[in-house]
């Protein structure tokens, strides 16, 4: 929010913004998530209920365990088969310099058009894993954020985020939009956020796995693996990911390949080792393109997930970037993720039964 000096009530209502963010800050739960997907990093992260009450500076609690039925998901319209915007971010800038950065105020609005539209984060782990557990008739959204930056995340004096970094404008809409579940997936290299010293490193990557974002595997140096030899490919992988444990997070259960350029031997972005070291991803991302198949479907493949650029509709981007995409998913609906807020089962319209993997099929709801 950008505060204006107008009136009083408007900077009385800018104080209360920020007061109901900290309380988010300080009263956001941890809790472990588990399920019958993929290998998946044990993260504490709070639930949607939990951010709602935490907001409110009520005691926090999960919601209500949700067993779909026929007669539930098709009250919701769900469609747990449908494409799910996986968002690509990288530096949020007060005057942009490349076309892939963002304005502070340009992300804002992107994140509260998200939340109007009833879409509710998770993080990239989340995604790949299944283990997507949103209330039912909203639609999960996968914020990334590429290599690192300073101004995706700082702590001020306080301990609290900087204003205008990616994580103060996250807390900052999850406080105005309280379903607006505040987690994210940062991919970062050696020098994560720009710091420098390794307490300083530990003391940021720690603040944001314990309040449910992810922090995984960008690669040491940020090369162009196409460019490298496989065995350099998988050194700066392990590299990466020795250095996430002496942050205290990893083993990486994702990858997102710098440029979204593809190594030459394809395999090794997803499975190898280097010196000793063994690194085994559940899911590597691409860069801009369009929404991800569901994870459910079989379609799904892991290894090439696509994501969307944050931008306009100019150039390159008429489109493959958000304002193209978003604009698509509201004018087709039916195409979308919508979840039946069961994350043990995968509800569908019954056109869609032959697109679900079939080792979902024991827990396949048709309507």
């Amino acid at each position: 929010m950008i505060v204006r000096d107008v009136t009083r009530v408007t900077v009385l209502a800018n104080v209360v913004v920020v007061v109901v963010g900290l309380v988010v800050l300080t009263l956001l739960p941890r809790w472990s998530s588990g399920g019958d997907g993929p290998r998946t990093a044990v993260v504490a992260r709070p639930s949607v209920s939990a951010s709602a009450t935490a907001s409110a500076g009520v005691p926090s609690g999960e919601r209500a365990p949700v067993t779909a039925t026929p007669e539930s998901a098709k009250k919701v319209k769900a469609n747990e088969a449908g494409l799910v915007p996986v968002i690509m971010y990288h530096r949020l800038l007060p005057k942009r310099i490349a076309s892939i950065d963002r304005t502070p105020r340009q992300f804002r609005t992107e994140l509260e058009r998200l939340a109007r539209k009833n879409y509710v984060p998770i993080t990239a782990a989340e995604f790949v894993s299944g283990e997507i557990d949103i209330p039912a008739g909203s639609h999960p959204v996968v914020l990334t954020f590429d290599d690192g930056h300073p101004s995706h995340f700082a702590l001020d004096a306080q301990g609290v985020p900087k204003r205008d970094t990616a994580v103060g404008i996250i807390y900052e809409v999850a406080a105005k939009y309280p379903k607006f579940r505040p987690v994210a997936t940062f991919w970062i290299n050696r020098t994560p956020f720009g710091l420098n010293d390794r307490a300083e490193q530990t003391r940021a990557v720690q603040w944001l796995v314990e309040r449910g974002f992810e922090v995984a595997n960008h690669t040491y140096d940020h090369p162009d693996l196409r460019s490298l030899p496989t065995k350099r490919v998988s050194e700066q992988i392990v590299r990466q990911e020795r250095l996430l444990a002496k942050l205290g997070t990893g083993p990486s259960t994702t990858l997102a390949l710098p440029y979204g350029s593809r190594p030459r031997k394809l395999s090794v972005a997803h499975d190898g080792k280097w010196d000793g070291t063994k690194y085994d991803f559940d899911g590597v991302f691409l860069a801009g393109a369009e929404p991800a198949v569901s994870p459910f479907a079989k379609k799904f493949e892991r290894y090439a997930i696509p994501r969307i650029q944050s931008n306009g509709k100019h150039g390159e981007c008429s489109r493959w970037c958000t304002a193209y995409w978003l604009d698509w998913l509201d004018e087709h609906p039916k195409k979308r993720y919508t979840s039946d807020g069961d994350p043990k089962r995968v509800s569908i319209p019954r056109k869609l039964r032959d697109t679900v993997a079939s080792k979902r099929a024991g827990k396949i709801v048709v309507y």
